[in-house]
């Protein structure tokens, strides 16, 4: 079912992830068996760690059955995220060392017979001695392997949901995938799926995402959730879903502290919109876009800034350069400026971390210098148009406006192209090109595209000498945009 705002029901149990809780709207259902299934190293251990120590906060009795890991492995992995297992009980249920002589083979019954009944009752007496309302079962690989047939194994896995159900315990199974083949068995008996993916790209870190394949009876946020495992567990970034925000009724012009741009748009940009500066290198888009960045946050609304192509130090350095000094307006709160890494970062994280910072600043402006950056080291990231559609308009209908910045291949000439066309996201498409004339090379700037309002057909000339200015409209050339006009004045 598709999922709406996240709602607070006691009745829930909260997993221990906040971003996983919102996912969930609120949280699992508590008496059930769930399934949580992933490669080897997608983050299982650490997610179930994760819910049952959420459980021990809340005074609960749990259980972490372990198949696969010694209690001292479990104890390392719990330390190396600043936790301790006190509070949980561990059953481990490993094959002892006296089974790899000569002397434990078995004779009468199959090895699986005795170790299957002896692994079951080891469960149910350590379940019937502390009644544990989590417990995590790590891992079905190996109890998939003593139960040999898929009916022995089903019956099992049956049998111990309904007893289980009846003690009144929310019971998550692990399963590693080592299988060959997908189990549908269990898919079929739980009450939710929750599937954990990893894969490395190409270029850069890990990339994590988690979905949830089944929740009877309960609405879900639907689609791939990209998350981190951090020191101190799991962080879930839950996708955007535009259509779940307030829509902001006012908007009044932003404007950029220079007349003529502003006249040029007609009053100024819409707020709520998104405008894409594009433009050849070298043109002034990061200019451009920092100088709306500057008034915004001279007129006291917060701005926040995120570079993917240029470091901190040269872009404050320019900036200061053209008379838009940023340092103060950053030590008043009233500017943001971040440097990211996309090789490091995945999508959802990015918006994770801008929709934080704009909820914590009231943010009113957001430039993201450049697009270009973001989806060159992301080559390998699927539906990424489909991802900043949704950012767009989740910052839109909370009244912010953004500002994207993209190169265009090539300097000069007619055929100015860019890597991938993304000017239909935006409400507002602002054109930088150079051109030539009385032997200098000049910079021009024209409206191509506004959605919301009028705005000036003409070419303005833009300057870069100790600050920004926009010149009067240049009525005297024809072919500015192919870049050799021709002075008809």
């Amino acid at each position: 079912m598709p999922g709406g705002p996240e709602h607070d029901n006691p009745a829930l149990l909260r997993t221990g992830a906040e971003g996983l809780d919102d996912v969930l709207q609120g949280g699992l259902v508590p008496n059930r068996l769930y399934l949580l299934e992933g490669n080897p190293g997608s983050g299982k251990t650490t997610f179930a760690l994760q819910f049952l120590l959420e459980g021990v906060r809340r005074g609960e009795s749990c259980l972490f059955v372990t198949l696969s890991e010694s209690e001292q492995e479990l104890r390392t992995s719990a330390e190396s995220h600043g936790w301790t297992l006190a509070g949980i009980n561990v059953l481990e249920i490993v094959a002892p060392e006296e089974s790899l002589t000569s002397s434990a083979r078995y004779t009468m019954y199959h090895p699986s017979e005795v170790e299957l009944a002896e692994t079951t009752r080891l469960v149910l007496a350590e379940a019937e001695k502390i009644k544990p309302a989590r417990l995590v079962f790590d891992s079905l690989s190996e109890f998939r392997l003593l139960t040999e047939t898929p009916l022995r194994y089903r019956r099992q896995i049956l049998a111990l949901k309904q007893y289980f159900s009846r003690q009144r315990s929310t019971v998550l199974f692990i399963d590693d995938r080592s299988g060959e083949k997908r189990d549908m068995h269990l898919h079929s008996l739980a009450h939710g799926v929750i599937s954990l993916e990893c894969e490395t790209p190409e270029y850069g870190t890990m990339r994590r995402r988690l979905h949830i394949g089944k929740l009877r009876g309960r609405m879900f946020r639907e689609g791939y959730h990209d998350f981190l495992i951090r020191r101190g567990g799991i962080e879930l970034f839950p996708r955007l879903i535009a259509a779940e925000q307030r829509v902001c009724e006012a908007r009044p012009p932003i404007r950029s502290g220079l007349e003529p741009l502003d006249e040029l748009l007609g009053g100024g940009l819409v707020q709520g919109t998104s405008a894409l500066i594009l433009g050849a290198a070298g043109t002034g888009k990061s200019s451009l876009a920092s100088q709306y960045a500057w008034a915004a946050a001279a007129r006291g609304e917060h701005a926040a800034l995120y570079l993917f192509d240029e470091s901190m130090a040269s872009y404050l350095e320019r900036s200061a350069g053209l008379g838009m000094p940023l340092r103060p307006l950053m030590d008043a709160g009233l500017l943001s400026l971040r440097q990211v890494d996309p090789a490091e970062m995945s999508p959802g994280e990015f918006a994770h971390a801008l929709g934080r910072t704009v909820d914590q600043n009231k943010t009113r402006l957001v430039v993201i210098d450049s697009l270009s950056g973001l989806l060159n080291a992301m080559p390998s990231e699927r539906y990424l148009l489909l991802h900043l559609h949704e950012l767009l308009s989740h910052l839109g209908q909370q009244g912010i406006t953004t500002l994207l910045t993209m190169v265009q291949h090539g300097i000069v000439g007619p055929t100015m192209l860019a890597a991938v066309d993304v000017s239909y996201l935006a409400d507002t498409v602002l054109l930088l090109r150079y051109f030539e004339a009385f032997g200098e090379v000049r910079q021009a700037l024209s409206v191509i595209k506004k959605r919301t309002g009028r705005h000036e057909r003409t070419i303005r000339e833009l300057r870069f000498n100790g600050g920004i200015s926009v010149g009067e409209p240049l009525r005297d050339f024809e072919g500015v945009l192919t870049g050799s006009p021709q002075f008809v004045g």
